[in-house]
């Protein structure tokens, strides 16, 4: 079940920097917040096949299930139940408001997910 794997690292790496650019310098109403997000349950994705040999239906559903959990805490303002909104990190890191729109941009990012993961599975068979 434990293994690295260098290709799903080095895109976990490329999508943090790129999160981490769009964090910094982008500041409109779409990349940043809708983007963003779309982006984000693909970095989660990649950096978990980084070292779990896991399917790409187990892995999906897991990091789906981890953002609508954090949407979720977003919905009842846990940042500030627990006391961490003078903690920029606790902000950055869970959020500080709910949005439906960024349920769909989950959503959406796991498919395409789906999506690149049968296309290159079909692509290897092709090869084999």
């Amino acid at each position: 079940m434990l293994q690295f794997n260098r290709t799903y690292f080095a895109f976990t790496v490329f999508l943090f920097l790129l999160e981490t650019a769009i964090a910094l310098f982008v500041h409109d109403n779409f990349i940043r917040p809708y983007f963003g997000d779309f982006l984000v349950v693909i970095l989660l994705y990649c950096f978990l096949k980084s070292f779990l040999n896991v399917s790409a239906w187990v892995a999906a559903g897991l990091v789906l299930v981890f953002s609508f959990a954090i949407e979720t805490a977003q919905y009842f303002n846990m940042v500030e139940k627990l006391g961490l909104q003078h903690y920029k990190i606790a902000k950055v890191v869970l959020g500080n408001s709910f949005a439906w729109m960024d349920l769909l941009a989950y959503v959406l990012g796991i498919l395409a997910v789906i999506s690149i993961e049968k296309f290159t599975q079909k692509q290897e068979n092709k090869i084999q």
